[in-house]
Protein backbone atom coordinates (compact mmCIF):
# COMPACT_ATOMS: atom_id res chain seq x y z
CA UNK A 1 0.00 0.00 0.00
CA UNK A 2 2.41 2.30 -0.61
CA UNK A 3 3.92 3.57 -4.32
CA UNK A 4 7.54 1.72 -4.27
CA UNK A 5 8.96 -1.85 -3.94
CA UNK A 6 12.37 -0.12 -3.38
CA UNK A 7 13.95 1.80 -0.66
CA UNK A 8 17.20 3.35 0.45
CA UNK A 9 17.89 4.99 4.31
CA UNK A 10 21.49 5.96 4.92
CA UNK A 11 20.28 6.29 8.44
CA UNK A 12 18.66 4.28 10.91
CA UNK A 13 16.98 6.57 13.79
CA UNK A 14 16.06 10.54 13.15
CA UNK A 15 17.09 13.22 14.78
CA UNK A 16 13.81 15.24 14.06
CA UNK A 17 12.52 13.95 16.78
CA UNK A 18 9.26 13.73 15.24
CA UNK A 19 6.76 12.55 18.64
CA UNK A 20 4.50 10.83 16.07
CA UNK A 21 7.34 8.71 13.78
CA UNK A 22 5.55 5.45 12.75
CA UNK A 23 9.57 4.13 11.97
CA UNK A 24 10.36 4.62 16.11
CA UNK A 25 9.87 0.88 17.12
CA UNK A 26 12.62 -0.27 14.84
CA UNK A 27 15.59 0.97 17.29
CA UNK A 28 13.88 -1.67 19.18
CA UNK A 29 15.16 -4.43 16.96
CA UNK A 30 18.55 -3.77 18.94
CA UNK A 31 17.50 -3.14 22.03
CA UNK A 32 17.10 0.66 21.85
CA UNK A 33 14.06 3.11 23.15
CA UNK A 34 11.87 3.75 20.59
CA UNK A 35 11.90 7.38 22.82
CA UNK A 36 15.31 9.33 23.27
CA UNK A 37 17.54 6.94 21.77
CA UNK A 38 15.77 6.94 18.87
CA UNK A 39 16.31 10.68 18.51
CA UNK A 40 19.77 10.96 19.40
CA UNK A 41 21.79 7.43 18.47
CA UNK A 42 22.00 7.47 15.13
CA UNK A 43 23.30 4.54 12.89
CA UNK A 44 25.19 5.50 10.03
CA UNK A 45 25.25 3.51 6.67
CA UNK A 46 28.85 4.54 6.19
CA UNK A 47 29.41 2.11 3.17
CA UNK A 48 26.21 3.18 1.57
CA UNK A 49 27.33 4.69 -1.82
CA UNK A 50 29.77 2.00 -2.49
CA UNK A 51 26.91 -0.90 -1.71
CA UNK A 52 24.62 0.82 -3.19
CA UNK A 53 26.75 0.93 -6.67
CA UNK A 54 27.26 -3.16 -6.52
CA UNK A 55 23.67 -3.47 -6.04
CA UNK A 56 23.22 -1.74 -9.45
CA UNK A 57 26.18 -3.07 -11.33
CA UNK A 58 24.56 -7.05 -10.56
CA UNK A 59 23.09 -8.40 -13.28
CA UNK A 60 19.86 -9.50 -11.70
CA UNK A 61 19.05 -5.85 -10.37
CA UNK A 62 15.73 -4.77 -12.32
CA UNK A 63 15.77 -1.00 -13.15
CA UNK A 64 13.00 0.38 -10.82
CA UNK A 65 12.25 3.76 -8.92
CA UNK A 66 13.98 3.75 -5.47
CA UNK A 67 12.70 5.83 -3.00
CA UNK A 68 15.15 7.72 -0.84
CA UNK A 69 13.97 7.61 3.06
CA UNK A 70 10.73 5.93 3.74
CA UNK A 71 12.09 4.63 7.41
CA UNK A 72 13.95 7.82 8.36
CA UNK A 73 14.68 11.17 6.50
CA UNK A 74 17.55 10.95 4.53
CA UNK A 75 18.03 14.84 5.14
CA UNK A 76 18.46 14.50 8.65
CA UNK A 77 20.60 17.28 10.61
CA UNK A 78 23.71 14.49 10.14
CA UNK A 79 23.57 14.64 6.43
CA UNK A 80 24.96 18.22 5.86
CA UNK A 81 28.46 16.81 7.55
CA UNK A 82 28.14 13.08 6.06
CA UNK A 83 26.69 13.49 2.88
CA UNK A 84 25.66 9.92 2.42
CA UNK A 85 22.49 11.30 0.66
CA UNK A 86 24.33 13.18 -2.11
CA UNK A 87 26.72 10.33 -2.82
CA UNK A 88 24.38 8.20 -3.33
CA UNK A 89 21.93 10.54 -5.77
CA UNK A 90 25.15 10.43 -7.48
CA UNK A 91 25.33 7.05 -7.75
CA UNK A 92 22.10 6.93 -8.94
CA UNK A 93 22.68 9.41 -11.50
CA UNK A 94 25.76 7.78 -13.09
CA UNK A 95 23.21 4.70 -13.46
CA UNK A 96 20.37 6.58 -14.88
CA UNK A 97 17.98 5.20 -11.84
CA UNK A 98 15.23 6.97 -10.92
CA UNK A 99 14.32 7.86 -7.25
CA UNK A 100 11.63 9.40 -4.99
CA UNK A 101 12.82 11.76 -2.18
CA UNK A 102 10.41 12.35 0.80
CA UNK A 103 11.73 14.73 3.39
CA UNK A 104 10.88 17.37 5.66
CA UNK A 105 14.19 19.14 5.60
CA UNK A 106 15.13 22.09 3.95
CA UNK A 107 19.12 20.76 3.29
CA UNK A 108 17.20 19.07 -0.07
CA UNK A 109 18.02 22.08 -1.77
CA UNK A 110 21.68 22.15 -0.98
CA UNK A 111 21.37 18.35 -3.98
CA UNK A 112 19.47 20.52 -6.50
CA UNK A 113 22.35 20.68 -8.99
CA UNK A 114 22.69 17.05 -8.76
CA UNK A 115 18.54 16.33 -8.71
CA UNK A 116 18.42 18.70 -12.29
CA UNK A 117 20.45 15.40 -14.06
CA UNK A 118 17.37 13.66 -13.32
CA UNK A 119 15.14 15.96 -14.83
CA UNK A 120 15.61 15.67 -18.90
CA UNK A 121 15.13 11.25 -18.45
CA UNK A 122 12.25 11.50 -16.11
CA UNK A 123 14.18 9.97 -13.18
CA UNK A 124 13.08 12.64 -10.28
CA UNK A 125 10.03 13.30 -8.08
CA UNK A 126 10.65 15.17 -4.28
CA UNK A 127 8.05 15.57 -1.48
CA UNK A 128 8.25 17.92 1.45
CA UNK A 129 5.67 16.82 4.81
CA UNK A 130 4.38 19.67 5.62
CA UNK A 131 2.53 18.85 8.73
CA UNK A 132 1.32 22.02 9.89
CA UNK A 133 1.90 26.00 8.92
CA UNK A 134 1.36 26.79 12.84
CA UNK A 135 5.40 27.06 13.75
CA UNK A 136 4.91 26.71 17.43
CA UNK A 137 2.99 23.55 16.95
CA UNK A 138 5.57 22.33 14.03
CA UNK A 139 8.29 23.20 16.90
CA UNK A 140 6.48 20.71 19.26
CA UNK A 141 5.35 17.78 16.90
CA UNK A 142 9.13 17.77 15.12
CA UNK A 143 11.39 20.03 17.51
CA UNK A 144 14.48 19.34 15.17
CA UNK A 145 13.44 19.94 11.55
CA UNK A 146 12.86 22.50 9.47
CA UNK A 147 9.95 24.89 9.78
CA UNK A 148 7.17 24.92 8.06
CA UNK A 149 7.92 28.38 5.94
CA UNK A 150 11.63 26.48 5.37
CA UNK A 151 9.90 23.52 3.76
CA UNK A 152 7.55 25.58 1.30
CA UNK A 153 11.10 28.04 0.53
CA UNK A 154 12.60 24.57 -0.67
CA UNK A 155 9.43 23.21 -2.13
CA UNK A 156 9.52 26.95 -3.97
CA UNK A 157 13.20 26.46 -4.80
CA UNK A 158 12.77 22.95 -6.44
CA UNK A 159 10.06 23.99 -8.37
CA UNK A 160 11.87 27.06 -10.01
CA UNK A 161 15.17 24.56 -10.88
CA UNK A 162 12.31 22.72 -12.87
CA UNK A 163 12.49 19.60 -10.29
CA UNK A 164 8.97 17.94 -10.09
CA UNK A 165 8.15 18.48 -6.77
CA UNK A 166 4.83 17.49 -4.35
CA UNK A 167 3.99 17.93 -0.98
CA UNK A 168 2.51 15.33 1.56
CA UNK A 169 0.13 16.84 4.34
CA UNK A 170 1.42 14.24 7.20
CA UNK A 171 0.21 12.91 9.67
CA UNK A 172 -2.85 14.22 9.89
CA UNK A 173 -3.95 14.13 13.61
CA UNK A 174 -8.21 14.82 13.81
CA UNK A 175 -8.64 17.23 16.36
CA UNK A 176 -5.09 18.85 16.03
CA UNK A 177 -4.02 19.88 12.73
CA UNK A 178 -6.67 18.36 10.32
CA UNK A 179 -8.66 22.17 9.59
CA UNK A 180 -5.20 23.08 8.21
CA UNK A 181 -5.32 20.91 4.99
CA UNK A 182 -7.06 23.67 2.79
CA UNK A 183 -4.46 26.34 4.03
CA UNK A 184 -1.31 23.71 3.74
CA UNK A 185 -2.34 22.72 0.19
CA UNK A 186 -3.24 26.56 -0.96
CA UNK A 187 0.10 27.28 0.20
CA UNK A 188 1.82 24.83 -1.20
CA UNK A 189 0.45 25.12 -4.72
CA UNK A 190 1.95 28.71 -4.38
CA UNK A 191 5.09 27.48 -3.80
CA UNK A 192 5.05 25.25 -7.04
CA UNK A 193 3.85 22.09 -5.74
CA UNK A 194 2.46 19.56 -8.26
CA UNK A 195 0.79 17.05 -6.67
CA UNK A 196 -0.32 16.28 -2.95
CA UNK A 197 -0.69 13.24 -0.94
CA UNK A 198 -1.82 12.81 2.95
CA UNK A 199 -2.05 10.29 5.50
CA UNK A 200 -3.45 10.13 8.50
CA UNK A 201 -1.37 9.93 12.21
CA UNK A 202 -0.61 5.75 12.84
CA UNK A 203 1.01 4.98 15.99
CA UNK A 204 2.37 1.26 16.13
CA UNK A 205 3.68 -0.22 19.18
CA UNK A 206 6.02 2.02 21.50
CA UNK A 207 4.76 5.01 19.75
CA UNK A 208 1.13 4.92 20.93
CA UNK A 209 2.13 5.43 24.57
CA UNK A 210 4.73 8.12 23.71
CA UNK A 211 2.41 10.48 21.29
CA UNK A 212 -0.32 10.17 24.30
CA UNK A 213 2.58 11.49 27.02
CA UNK A 214 2.86 14.20 24.41
CA UNK A 215 -0.38 15.21 24.25
CA UNK A 216 -0.79 14.97 28.21
CA UNK A 217 2.19 17.66 28.01
CA UNK A 218 1.70 20.34 25.40
CA UNK A 219 -2.29 19.63 24.59
CA UNK A 220 -3.88 17.93 27.66
CA UNK A 221 -7.10 19.95 27.05
CA UNK A 222 -7.22 18.08 23.44
CA UNK A 223 -5.91 15.08 24.66
CA UNK A 224 -9.41 12.59 25.03
CA UNK A 225 -10.59 14.31 21.63
CA UNK A 226 -7.83 13.46 19.62
CA UNK A 227 -7.46 10.26 20.74
CA UNK A 228 -10.89 9.70 20.78
CA UNK A 229 -10.66 10.56 16.98
CA UNK A 230 -7.94 7.85 16.04
CA UNK A 231 -9.83 5.36 17.93
CA UNK A 232 -13.16 6.16 15.38
CA UNK A 233 -10.94 6.03 12.59
CA UNK A 234 -8.74 2.50 14.06
CA UNK A 235 -11.71 0.74 14.91
CA UNK A 236 -11.76 1.13 18.50
CA UNK A 237 -7.85 1.47 18.53
CA UNK A 238 -4.55 3.42 18.12
CA UNK A 239 -3.23 1.98 15.83
CA UNK A 240 -4.20 -0.46 12.52
CA UNK A 241 -2.30 -2.40 10.80
CA UNK A 242 -3.81 -3.55 8.03
CA UNK A 243 -2.26 -2.81 4.63
CA UNK A 244 -5.02 -0.34 2.81
CA UNK A 245 -6.31 0.92 5.62
CA UNK A 246 -3.26 1.84 7.82
CA UNK A 247 -2.36 5.11 6.06
CA UNK A 248 -5.80 6.74 5.62
CA UNK A 249 -8.12 5.37 8.46
CA UNK A 250 -11.77 4.67 8.26
CA UNK A 251 -15.16 6.04 9.44
CA UNK A 252 -17.07 9.14 9.22
CA UNK A 253 -13.91 11.22 10.35
CA UNK A 254 -11.88 9.28 7.55
CA UNK A 255 -14.31 10.21 4.81
CA UNK A 256 -14.59 13.77 5.92
CA UNK A 257 -10.53 14.30 5.30
CA UNK A 258 -10.59 11.92 2.13
CA UNK A 259 -13.53 14.33 0.69
CA UNK A 260 -11.83 17.71 1.85
CA UNK A 261 -8.48 16.91 0.70
CA UNK A 262 -10.07 15.90 -3.00
CA UNK A 263 -12.44 18.84 -3.46
CA UNK A 264 -9.59 21.39 -2.42
CA UNK A 265 -6.67 19.63 -4.68
CA UNK A 266 -9.53 19.75 -7.07
CA UNK A 267 -10.00 23.39 -6.65
CA UNK A 268 -6.60 23.99 -6.82
CA UNK A 269 -5.35 22.06 -9.75
CA UNK A 270 -3.31 19.35 -7.73
CA UNK A 271 -2.27 16.01 -9.35
CA UNK A 272 -3.72 16.82 -13.04
CA UNK A 273 -0.32 16.05 -13.85
CA UNK A 274 -0.15 12.06 -14.62
CA UNK A 275 3.24 12.03 -15.78
CA UNK A 276 5.49 8.94 -14.03
CA UNK A 277 8.91 8.59 -13.66
CA UNK A 278 10.64 6.09 -15.98
CA UNK A 279 13.51 3.32 -15.30
CA UNK A 280 13.77 3.30 -19.72
CA UNK A 281 16.95 5.63 -19.42
CA UNK A 282 19.23 3.18 -16.68
CA UNK A 283 22.36 2.57 -18.15
CA UNK A 284 25.19 0.69 -16.45
CA UNK A 285 28.52 2.37 -16.99
CA UNK A 286 31.56 0.71 -18.47
CA UNK A 287 34.51 -0.80 -16.65
CA UNK A 288 36.77 1.63 -15.09
CA UNK A 289 40.13 2.12 -16.61
CA UNK A 290 42.87 0.85 -14.30
CA UNK A 291 45.03 3.41 -12.37
CA UNK A 292 48.47 3.79 -14.40
CA UNK A 293 50.99 3.16 -11.81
Amino acid sequence: DIGFDASLNPYRGCEHGCIYCYARPTHEYFGLSAGLDFETRIMVKEQAPELLREALMATDWEPQTVALSGNTDCYQPVERHLKLTRRCLEVFAEFRNPVTIISKNYLVTRDIDVLQRFVPWQGVAVTLSVTSLDGDLAGRLEPRAARPVRRLEAVRQLAQAGIPVGVMVAPIIPGLNDTEVPSILQAAKAAGARRAGYTIVRLPHGVAPLFEAWLEQHYPQRRQKVLNRLRDMRGGKLSDPRFGHRHRGEGVFAEQIKHMFALTCRRLGLNTDRSTLSATAFQRPGPRQMTLF
